[in-house]
């Protein structure tokens, strides 16, 4: 019996499915992002939103995947952990500020804000669309510590999604990253994708399967996959080869905290003598590059091995 190809081959070489037209839609705190002539995500930031985010992430075929609490205080989903807005950036501890759980009922004095400073590109494109933002990283004073160009690339076609991040953060003095598992790339699933209270299961790049094996580990990816809403999907993050600590770290909870952070190696092994800040000199730069990728079916039909090697070699 022919073997059938795995589906990150007709999305990376177009064997079969053509790319979708990717559209934006500005509005006054947020963006829309359309694949297809359907819903994908939006970018929030604003006045309530204490970090930037993406919120929804939908499929292909309009299967919500991230939890919608807290910005809806109706879901149903567990109300826990208020800072995870759909997918984010931030790190809780920058000089000794948290940029990670910076909710106003959090904001104890430690906590900065990351605020929008610029919208430079929103580039509607038939195979891919680019959203690029300038974002600064504030104490609690207003007091700018980091500058963030964030290069959003979004693609698609009738089965697939991917968001390609570009990130430089800037810095203008000197600038320590510190050791926590509070952080850096992250997403929050809704509870029926989680392996706690869903279907979910947890696959990195080693085979490893389940948060018992995956949390607090290095890998080149991890991929989330269940059954939601009756269909068989997935969504995987990809760290680049280029990124500080490559393999990254991963705080990923069975409760659906699915996070890359590449500064936790003291938190994630226990052992106090390790150290996986990062020291940024001033006027200096650090530079991440990470692949969101939703997919139907589980992590092996979906190819989700052979879709970061071809990624990662860009």
């Amino acid at each position: 019996m022919r073997r059938a190809l795995p589906l990150f081959i007709f999305f990376c070489a177009g064997a079969l499915l053509a790319p979708a037209q990717v559209r934006f839609t500005r509005h006054d705190n947020s963006v829309d992002v359309e694949v297809g002539g359907r819903p994908f995500t939006s970018f929030y930031f604003g006045a309530a939103a204490p970090k930037p985010y993406l919120h929804p992430l939908l499929t292909a075929d309009g299967v919500r995947l991230t939890r919608l609490y807290p910005m809806d205080a109706t879901d149903p989903n567990t109300h826990d952990h208020p800072h995870h807005r759909g997918l984010w950036f931030a790190h809780g501890d920058v000089n000794g500020i948290d940029f990670w759980a910076s909710e106003p009922d959090q904001r104890v004095g430690k906590q900065g804000l990351i605020v929008l400073k610029k919208i430079v590109q929103t580039q509607d494109g038939p195979k891919s669309g680019k959203l690029r933002v300038l974002l600064e990283w504030q104490d609690p004073t207003g007091k700018a510590m980091v500058a963030e160009d964030r290069l959003m690339t979004f693609s698609g076609d009738d089965k697939v999604r991917a968001i390609d991040f570009d990130i430089t953060l800037s810095v203008p003095s000197k600038t320590v990253f510190g050791d926590t598992k509070e952080g850096l790339f992250a997403i929050r699933l809704r509870d029926e994708l989680t392996e706690e209270k869903g279907s979910g299961l947890m696959t990195n790049a080693e085979g490893k399967t389940g948060m018992k094996q995956i949390w607090g580990g290095r890998s080149e990816w991890v991929d989330y996959a269940g059954t939601v809403e009756g269909h068989k999907v997935g969504i995987a993050i990809f760290d680049h080869p280029g990124n500080p600590h490559f393999p990254t770290w991963w705080h990923a909870r069975d409760y659906g905290l699915f996070a890359s952070n590449p500064f936790g190696e003291r938190d994630f092994t226990g052992d106090k003598s390790k150290n996986g800040s990062v020291t940024v000199e001033a006027g200096k730069s650090l530079r991440f590059r990470f692949r969101v990728l939703i997919h139907p079916g589980d992590t092996a039909a979906a190819g989700i091995g052979a879709a970061w090697k071809a990624w990662s070699a860009r």
